[in-house]
């Protein structure tokens, strides 16, 4: 009599049967479980167990290595709905642009803060605890009722965003790239509130000139051909000085600075084990900086008020 034949079924689905082994663990693997591997086929679990141990690739910059620039697509999502509030209701405007010191009249309206005023009006800003001003500011643009500008700098700003943004993404990971965005748009506020408290501003243009920034300093250092990029920069340059007449001059020249500080701590930090602490340190300190920068400026204001 001859011995009945052993079924073997997959490890995950029981009832099916199979008669081909995963090539790491021998299981048994039915076809809706096999997965392609460099021999033969492998399970489920050992395709993830593999990936885990699998070292991601990183930029020179040690950024992840991203084909979709998923931040930048979001940031300028946001900008775009907080001008739609701003269509919807244009008191968003006052409630959360950039303002250092500003009054309010007992008529509602808004005025520019002097040292001396009337007990009837009171302060408004940086300066009265409204913290989120510094960077509330940098996703509100001028409504249309400024005119043509008014539209265009929305349109300028998105437009430089998409170029530049994509490019600074892919080089520098999400993460980092979300962190030099957001300090150079930080960076933008204080400079404005250290220079000019009572200049009211608004717009992406600080975190942009921060990018720009970016741009350059990664250019040099990827070792790229810097005819194009100087060009570049010397358009960026050039709309700095126009806008000392146009709009805050002070606002694009901190989202400079910070942009470039944060660029070359990404750029020049140790390509080892230590290079994550220290860029992550580097943006740590430059925001204790601009707080504590932001803070002492308050508290001279606080005081005049």
């Amino acid at each position: 009599m001859e011995p009945e034949s052993t079924v073997t079924t997959c490890y995950r689905h029981r009832t099916v049967e199979s008669h081909v082994r995963c090539t790491r663990c021998e299981r048994y693997i039915c076809p809706d479980c096999m997965r392609e591997a460099a021999v033969g086929h492998q399970c489920p679990e050992c395709v993830r167990e593999g990936a885990r141990s699998v070292r991601q690739a990183r930029t020179v910059f040690g950024g992840r290595i991203t084909a979709v620039p998923l931040v930048t697509y979001v940031l300028i999502g946001l900008n775009v709905l907080a001008y739609a509030g701003e269509l919807v209701r244009p008191a968003i405007v006052d409630r959360f642009e950039m303002l250092g010191v500003g009054l309010v009249g007992p008529d509602g309206g808004h005025y520019v803060w002097q040292a001396s005023h009337p007990d009837a009006f009171h302060a408004v800003g940086v300066a009265d605890g409204e913290w989120y001003r510094l960077l509330t500011g940098a996703f509100l643009h001028l409504p249309p009722t400024e005119g043509t500008f008014g539209i265009l700098h929305i349109v300028m700003n998105m437009v430089s965003l998409w170029n530049i943004g994509r490019v600074v993404e892919t080089q520098l990971g999400r993460v980092r790239y979300l962190a030099l965005y957001l300090l150079s748009a930080l960076g933008g506020s204080v400079l404005v509130l250290l220079l000019a408290p009572a200049e009211p501003t608004l717009g992406a243009s600080g975190a942009i000139f921060g990018l720009g920034a970016a741009y350059w300093v990664m250019a040099r250092r990827l070792g790229a051909d810097m005819a194009q990029v100087n060009r570049f920069m010397t358009g960026l340059l050039l709309w700095l000085v126009l806008s000392a007449w146009l709009t805050s001059w002070q606002g694009h020249l901190g989202g400079l600075l910070a942009g470039a500080a944060v660029t070359l701590a990404y750029a020049y930090a140790p390509r080892d084990g230590r290079r994550t602490l220290v860029q992550a340190g580097a943006c740590a300190v430059l925001l204790v900086v601009l707080l504590v920068s932001a803070w002492a400026k308050v508290t001279e204001l606080t005081g005049a008020v």
